[in-house]
């Protein structure tokens, strides 16, 4: 198993994220798309996590398993929220002992649920000190181009990115739609005297229908693209808008690419075929 920030050290990095099957169904979708991609011989594939016993041995299920039985190279997510520190250093301790190296460190979404215990650590930053003090791993965290929806200021998001960034290997950001946005958070992180690699995220507007959702999780689509994606639709319908959305996703990356980013990092919502003809239209292949 490689080390991401060993990778990131050598050449350019392709990777995809995936989140635990909740179902038989489900399963076997992302069986599929497991098969599919893994042809595309990605640097790495992240492996979400919700929090709570159930989600957390699902992720440690999936991550294993890919481990042992595919030529993936996966990464962990794992949240502070509703866990005691003694929880998290168990959590660590056992992808530690199962040869798991590669570790994103998030805070989480507050637990909603009105018995959820409140966790010990608060921040990604105490996650990955605690990472540290448990194993040798090399470890990712979150960037938000347009700031966390719950910072006072982008200014202060900053900041708190730059401190993460410090103690941290390297940063994946969320999905975002234009240049401008990746070239402003790594310049104002630089600005900082921060330059770990940050791994720009893309996830394609494949509908209309998903565009209120993207701007709930505070990566709202821009009004140019939405006026590219109706033109499509009003001249193609749906499938037409879904092939507008694949092209944006494409011109993004190619930009990223000439920007210098250090690699490309897709959400598939555990689907193939449009990070598949994305990377496929780039070349991406890394074999």
């Amino acid at each position: 198993m490689t080390k991401i920030n060993e990778l990131l050290k050598e050449s350019r990095t392709v990777s995809f994220e995936f989140f635990p099957p909740k179902s038989d169904a489900e399963a076997a979708v992302l069986g599929e798309t497991i098969r599919d991609l893994e042809s595309l011989h990605p640097s790495f594939v992240s492996v979400t996590y919700r929090g709570g016993a159930e989600s957390r041995q699902r992720t440690y299920d999936l991550v294993t398993m890919m481990r042992r039985d595919t030529s993936l190279n996966p990464m962990a997510h794992l949240i502070c929220v509703a866990h005691s520190r003694g929880e998290l250093t168990e959590i660590l301790e056992q992808y530690r002992d199962a040869s798991i190296d590669n570790l994103m460190a998030l805070g989480g979404d507050p637990p909603t649920e009105p018995d959820a215990k409140v966790g010990e650590l608060q921040y990604a930053l105490e996650l990955v000190e605690l990472a540290r003090s448990v194993g040798d791993f090399s470890i990712g965290v979150a960037a938000h181009p347009a700031g966390h929806p719950r910072s006072e200021t982008l200014n202060s998001d900053r900041d708190r990115l730059a401190r993460k960034l410090e103690a941290a290997d390297f940063g994946v950001t969320q999905f975002f739609f234009s240049i401008e946005e990746y070239r402003s958070l790594v310049n104002d992180i630089a600005d900082r005297g921060v330059t770990k690699p940050i791994l720009p995220g893309i996830m394609p507007v494949t509908s209309l229908s998903s565009v209120p959702r993207m701007a709930t999780m505070g990566a709202p689509v821009p009004a140019w693209a939405i006026e590219r994606l109706e033109s499509a639709e009003s001249t193609g319908g749906a499938d037409a808008v879904r092939e507008e959305g694949i092209a944006l996703a494409t011109e993004l990356c190619a930009a990223l690419l000439e920007e210098g980013a250090p690699g490309l990092h897709f959400y598939t919502l555990n689907r193939s075929k449009a990070t598949r003809e994305i990377a496929l239209a780039l070349g991406l292949n890394q074999k």
